[in-house]
């Protein structure tokens, strides 16, 4: 198979086996959730608690936490930056991956939101672990290359998409050889294969990925989901020596 070949779907296989209709997407992601994670008090309080505040229904699904934290544990993490908080879900996921010397530092523009996933945290147990730090990403991110800030071994990017080439490349100067880097929602329903889309969360998404493609320091992936969060998907990057 040359290089530039794409492989075709196999078309003996069972039609009724491929399903695109949402609710059995959602079906599924309750059957995993059910017999691979279980119940979580915890977690329901924290979605429970951004539901009330009127926060948008866009945090990760519970097998895509799931996910987060054994990536973390698989990387024997002990330093996390996320980029984009919200309610503080995927947070408490990442933070339960930390040893107890462990730091979350996760980055929040939104007060209403970073007040919002604080309480969620310390009702985790993890406000001795995690840090909400307010303001805009991108600054933040710029104060902590410039003061020299100790590698995070993985980094979470799952925030304003026209910014992710920003965040990316931050993210490179922040973190060392072996680090994973992260990227949420990069599929967008399949628009990302739109070269013509002036939509900004695709030019945005589409740039990363040049971005990406170009970096000789990093070996990366991308992977399409469906779930209750719908069709998307995400990148995976890794640091080279």
């Amino acid at each position: 198979m040359s290089p530039q070949s794409v492989p075709q779907p196999d078309q003996s296989t069972d039609q009724s086996d491929q399903s695109t209709d949402q609710s059995t997407w959602n079906a599924v992601d309750a059957y995993f959730a059910e017999q691979l994670i279980g119940p979580d008090p915890v977690l329901d309080a924290a979605t429970a608690a951004a539901d009330a505040a009127g926060l948008p229904r866009i945090a990760v699904a519970p097998t895509q936490g799931k996910l987060l934290h054994l990536l973390a544990l698989t990387q024997g993490a002990r330093r996390i930056l996320e980029v984009g908080t919200l309610g503080g879900y995927s947070t408490i996921w990442l933070g339960r991956a930390l040893p107890e010397d462990g730091t979350l530092l996760t980055l929040e523009i939104d007060p209403a939101h970073a007040e919002v996933a604080r309480a969620n945290l310390t009702h985790a147990g993890l406000e001795k672990i995690a840090e909400v730090r307010l303001g805009r990403a991108a600054d933040t991110l710029a104060e902590l290359v410039e003061q020299g800030t100790e590698p995070f071994d993985l980094v979470f990017i799952d925030a304003d998409k026209p910014s992710n080439p920003e965040y990316f490349r931050r993210a490179l100067q922040l973190t060392r050889p072996g680090s994973l880097i992260v990227v949420d929602n990069v599929v967008r329903g399949g628009r990302v294969a739109d070269a013509d889309s002036t939509d900004p969360a695709i030019t945005g998404t589409r740039a990363l990925h040049a971005l990406i493609a170009a970096e000789p320091r990093v070996s990366a992936t991308s992977v399409q989901t469906v779930g209750s969060k719908g069709y998307d998907g995400f990148t995976l990057a890794r640091v080279q020596a």
